[in-house]
């Protein structure tokens, strides 16, 4: 029996989704350390080898992983992926997002060469280009509107696929524009924008006492310096702000469309598959197309007739004869086999019951089941076979 046949859950057929010509975006979404970046890197290979032509957008791999799609190299370029199977027609190239080069790319292509330049110069823009929260999310966003332009306008790729950022939340990929433009509208940025706006006369009637206190006092806060850098960064990003959230607002409905499918990806734990229920309960909220959810790293057990209990009464019986001088070395080491039986099968027990229980507050969800590997994935073949069991 397979383990999901007693919990009626629905098959996740990844074959039957990447074989779709339809289907033009697939994200794998999930909270962090879940074998998001895996899941994706796998299903992109099996894709361009069943004829698709694919490119995969990874988020900070591991340098195993990334040596083995070869990109060796950190940057925002998609680049054939070598040694792939193409006797189907399909392609793959991969890329890995650099945030802040693709903040910077944004700039660029939105501003005058020299306001672009006055921008990136700029140190609160350093800062806020690297580390602001949400910038990383955002940016994965900005990257794959890019991808869809690039494959409209030259037909290079057919089929895009998205690993998100390791956020703590799933759902900081979806709240990210909201909360830039949260931040682009909030009070402070107005605050520090209007002496950019206004001057002479005007500047007094925006700038009363109380706004100058408060200036004054962000200051002695920030620094005199600082509070520059941010007046300056605001003011020279003033007109892109629309644009901002324009993209946004396009990539976001992009997610809504039926080209695109989401592939929530969770670990058997009580914590990842709780962040997975909230994603698919906000992608239902939302009416963003969820094809199914990827659990990753199930225990396998080998001999799953024989239970936990049985496998450990077994061993309290052979270390009570091996007490009494019976069975020797032998026996010693069948009493070790069966209690890590037991171990194993206990594992595996939670983790089905963890599986089941989302199942049970998600009815009708497709779910596949991935064994845990053996070893880590270091080369094109361990991706192909995450690949095959992804396709059960």
């Amino acid at each position: 029996m397979s383990p999901t046949a007693d919990r009626a859950m629905p098959a996740f057929d990844i074959d039957t989704l990447i074989s779709d010509a339809h289907v033009g975006v697939v994200v794998c979404c999930g909270s962090g350390g879940v074998g998001k970046t895996t899941t994706a890197a796998a299903l992109a290979l099996r894709a361009a080898e069943a004829g698709r032509r694919v490119v995969v957008l990874t988020i900070d791999p591991a340098r195993r992983l990334a040596q083995s799609l070869g990109l060796s190299e950190l940057d925002n370029t998609p680049r054939p992926v070598q040694g792939i199977d193409a006797a189907a027609g399909g392609t793959l190239d991969a890329m890995m997002l650099d945030m802040k080069r693709t903040f910077d790319d944004v700039v660029e292509a939105h501003a005058t060469p020299e306001k672009a330049a006055q921008i990136l110069a700029n140190p609160f823009y350093q800062a806020v280009s690297s580390s602001f929260a949400g910038t990383q999310e955002y940016m994965a966003m900005e990257k794959l509107g890019q991808l869809r332009a690039q494959a409209e306008r030259t037909g290079q790729w057919d089929l895009i696929v998205v690993d998100t950022p390791p956020s703590r939340s799933a759902l900081d990929f979806l709240d990210a524009p909201k909360r830039l433009g949260s931040f682009l509208d909030g009070r402070f940025i107005r605050l520090l924008s209007a002496p950019a706006k206004a001057s002479g006369r005007a500047y007094l009637k925006v700038f009363s006492v109380g706004v100058n206190l408060a200036t004054n006092t962000l200051g002695k806060i920030l620094g005199g310096q600082m509070l520059t850098d941010v007046q300056t960064f605001v003011a020279a990003l003033d007109t892109m702000f629309g644009g901002f959230r324009e993209r946004a607002d396009v990539t976001y409905a992009l997610l809504k469309e039926d080209a695109t499918a989401f592939v929530v990806v969770a670990a058997p734990e009580r914590d990842a598959l709780r962040e997975a229920a909230y994603f698919v309960d906000r992608l239902g909220e939302e009416r963003m197309p969820l094809a199914g959810l990827v659990v990753n790293r199930i225990q396998a057990v080998p001999a799953g007739a024989l239970s936990a209990a049985r496998a450990l009464a077994a061993a309290e019986q052979l270390a009570e004869g091996s007490d009494q001088g019976s069975g020797g070395q032998a026996a010693s080491a069948t009493v070790e086999l069966l209690r890590l039986h037991a171990a194993l099968a206990t594992t595996a027990d939670r983790q089905r019951a963890q599986v089941s229980r989302f199942a049970a507050g998600h009815p009708g969800i497709p779910v596949v089941e991935v064994p845990a590997a053996a070893t880590d994935i270091h080369d094109l073949q361990g991706l192909r076979s995450i690949g095959v069991a992804l396709a059960g």
